[in-house]
């Protein structure tokens, strides 16, 4: 991979084997954890909330490894895009105490996933393209023309909501958000809109650094004020899909997949040792691909940062993270 090239030089592969056993996989501190979803654990810490990303690495609705570096990577790359995307819209994050903690501030979320598309791809069974190549046009409310192929970018992005369901998350069209009361109309006019302008944003970022936005998710909620707010996370590889841009026409042309930045190689590989929707027990990941990961985490990072990553050599992240809760609680 050219990905894997680009980190062979500087040391960064050497690093991450030597922890692939050193990972955040289930945060512990002195607070009552309210929430543990499939990478954030939620704390309650009164006034606001700590949210601890860990290396949990999750797809299918399920956990499949951890990845190391990997909550840091996350963190740090939804910082970033959280700060350069304040003048389109509010969001959560108050400070970051530690590499893995964001301090949110507290919101009632909306039940509805905002998921905007710029290309037909996918894998999953709720991708865009494993619908279309059924044959269907119809999704979320949205006609789609025929002839599209796959990876091919859309004449304009798409917003196709999914719902926040315990079991699965299902397609939903605006008309049923509205009708069946997910949502008001005001809310989802105006979610809907700053969920296509932070697209927006983001694939005009994303290009400046030679990559393609291809797809993301963004939560939203409301504020103690009632204002939309941007929560969970924003632009990082476990929301979004990414690409490299400069060979994306060229591969398309030949019949080969996008070199992606994300988790899309490790969804296949599962897709193709397993069935990852009913098998109760997944084959272990080789240690080759989780290195993979991280490096790919890793290099995004700087790629839309523009910093290098600081990697820390802590032996005990819990550790770690409570000695920097105390430094922000008593500050």
């Amino acid at each position: 991979m050219e990905i894997d090239a680009l980190n062979s030089n500087n040391g960064y592969r050497q690093r991450i084997e030597s922890n692939i056993n050193n990972c955040l996989t289930l945060s512990k501190i002195d607070f009552p954890m309210e929430y543990q979803g499939k990478v954030r654990d939620r704390y309650d810490i009164g006034n606001a909330y700590a949210l601890i990303t860990t290396d949990r690495q999750s797809a299918f609705d399920r956990i499949l490894a951890s990845i190391p570096y990997k909550g840091q990577a996350l963190n740090q790359i939804s910082s970033w895009w959280f700060r350069n995307t304040s003048h389109i819209i509010k969001n959560h994050e108050i400070t970051t105490p530690d590499p893995n903690v964001t301090i949110a501030q507290k919101a009632r979320p909306f039940p509805i996933e905002f998921i905007v598309r710029g290309y037909i791809t996918g894998s999953s069974n709720t991708s865009l393209w494993t619908h279309y190549e059924t044959g269907k046009r119809e999704y979320c409310g949205i006609t789609l023309p025929d002839g599209l192929k796959k990876n091919s970018r859309l004449e304009f992005p798409i917003v196709t909501p999914t719902t926040k369901e315990s079991n699965h998350d299902r397609p939903i069209s605006p008309m049923e958000i509205i009708a069946d009361g997910w949502m008001s109309e005001n809310h989802w006019n105006e979610s809907s809109q700053k969920a296509l302008e932070l697209f927006r944003f983001g694939q005009k970022t994303a290009d400046k650094n030679g990559l393609v936005l291809v797809d993301t998710k963004y939560e939203m909620g409301l504020s103690h004020k009632d204002e939309i707010i941007v929560i969970d996370e924003i632009h990082t590889p476990d929301s979004s899909r990414y690409w490299i841009s400069k060979d994306y026409e060229e591969r398309i042309a030949s019949g080969n997949e996008p070199q992606n930045i994300d988790k899309e190689f490790l969804r296949l590989w599962f897709k193709k040792h397993c069935d990852p929707y009913n098998d109760r027990i997944l084959p272990q990941a080789p240690k080759e691909l989780i290195v993979e990961l991280s490096l790919r985490y890793i290099y995004l990072y700087e790629k839309i940062t523009g910093g290098n990553f600081q990697f820390d050599e802590c032996e005990n992240i819990n550790k770690r993270i409570n000695e920097n809760m105390n430094l922000y609680l008593n500050s």
